[in-house]
């Protein structure tokens, strides 16, 4: 009986050596670590500062016109008038609001059961004397 001393041919080891590459993957980390700056949790905010010459901001006057089911046009809750009359005391009043620098916002309140042509006819003298802050309240009845 013969004994074997060394290693036979077919023992060969296939394996590669991963200890070096463990190493050099372990100082990559390191570096990664040491190389990200450090992160702070706070949020950076532009705070507004309090001035005494910047007075608060006052609300935008309203003027409501509001459209009865039968025509009658109303201005701030005063009856106007119904067709021609009301027209020319719209327009001298639609003169006067777009004669103004900081013009008002002119509220159109339609009733759901006047006709189209005393709408347009408000818009559209609105419209063409320069009244440009203009629009519809009280859509939701119209759902």
């Amino acid at each position: 009986m013969a004994m074997q001393v060394g290693g036979a041919e077919d023992d060969m080891m296939v394996e590669m050596n991963t200890t070096p590459l463990i190493d050099v993957m372990l100082v990559l980390l390191i570096m990664f670590i040491i190389t990200i700056p450090v992160q702070t949790h706070a949020v950076k905010m532009n705070m507004p500062v309090n001035s005494a010459s910047a007075p608060p901001p006052t609300p935008p006057e309203i003027v409501r016109i509001d459209v009865d089911f039968d025509g009658t046009i109303g201005w701030n809750g005063v009856a106007v008038g119904i067709g021609d009359e009301a027209r020319v005391t719209l327009e001298e009043r639609f003169q006067q609001i777009a004669a103004m620098p900081d013009q008002p916002e002119v509220h159109l309140r339609p009733n759901k059961l006047v006709e189209y042509k005393v709408v347009a006819m408000v818009m559209a003298s609105a419209q063409r004397l320069g009244v440009t802050k203009i629009g519809l309240v009280g859509n939701e009845q119209f759902l």
